[in-house]
């Protein structure tokens, strides 16, 4: 089921809320509509602005959009003149007074849209799209996150038959619904054809009443813990030290010199083996008849 489901649908109400919050009867299609084109028509005019999310509230007969961007000062413009210029042509637009927030995504690297546009971007200049999957897969852990899944899917390389090809680094616990997984989808406009980006990361456990858990702001480094040096727990090996006559004698720990050396002992001749050994013949003294008598 987690495999299959969008999975930011699969936790609204449990870790995810909508993204659109306004109520409505009879005016529910028009007003929807107007949602669709709102949010199409920003992100087509803030491409170069890298819009993540936009959040759209109807308090009464207002309007109150929040951006979510990497780049704030694109949209703000200088003293505040391209977001004033904005604010007025929605306004003209909608009919309704317009407040706009914009909130800064300080880690674009950890967002699945922003990731997925990216890697569209890369493809459209024709970079490679495995050194582009990995390029973000090693970048968005090197940000901290737990896992993160790349899935690009189309004539990949002007291949004749289209196909599939992912990536995936690290946890990605789909069908956990306390576990944060934000998702990103965006298209790429080549030559050969669009080719469709699909990006999930997963940033940690949201538990109740508590904190995140398992975003890090810095990636563990893959070390072995060091071991234990065991050589330090055994006592002293006692030397040994020559005798004048040319023995050794075990010295006590407290008696220890401060350097020893070997006694030197003469070489030996190296041990011949059996068939060479000279055997001594047997004179005739030593010849006796078997009688014990010696002849006359």
């Amino acid at each position: 089921m987690g495999q299959k489901v969008h999975p930011y649908g699969f936790r609204l109400g449990v870790t995810k809320t909508w993204r659109s919050r306004w109520f409505a009867k009879q005016d529910y299609a028009k007003l929807l509509r107007e949602d669709l084109e709102l949010k199409g028509s920003l992100r087509d005019r803030l491409k170069a602005a890298g819009v993540s999310s936009i959040e759209v509230d109807r308090p009464g007969n207002k309007l109150r959009i929040t951006i979510h961007t990497s780049r704030p000062g694109i949209i703000i413009g200088r003293k505040g003149a391209e977001i004033e210029k904005l604010k007025a042509d929605l306004a003209k637009k909608t009919k309704r007074e317009v407040f706009i927030d914009i909130q800064e995504v300080h880690k674009p690297e950890l967002d699945a849209q922003l990731v997925s546009e990216s890697i569209a971007l890369q493809l459209e200049k024709r970079v490679a799209f495995r050194r582009a999957m990995r390029k973000a897969v090693d970048s968005a852990l090197r940000f901290g996150c737990k896992g993160i899944k790349v899935r690009v899917s189309g004539r990949l390389n002007g291949a004749e038959i289209a196909r599939t090809e992912w990536y995936l680094q690290g946890q990605l616990p789909l069908h956990t619904l306390r576990a944060d997984v934000d998702y990103g989808f965006s298209q790429a406009y080549t030559t050969y054809g669009v080719i469709g980006i699909k990006c999930w990361v997963y940033k940690g456990e949201i538990l109740p009443g508590g904190p995140r858990r398992g975003l890090r702001t810095e990636p563990e480094p893959r070390r072995m813990p060091p071991r234990e040096r065991r050589d330090r727990e055994r006592p002293p090996r006692p030397a040994l030290t020559p005798e004048p006559g040319g023995g050794v004698v075990q010295a006590t720990p407290g008696e220890l010199p401060s350097r020893t050396s070997a006694p030197i002992l003469p070489p030996m001749a190296p041990p011949q083996p059996s068939w060479k050994q000279d055997t001594k013949p047997e004179s005739a003294e030593e010849k006796k008849p078997e009688g014990g008598q010696e002849p006359e």
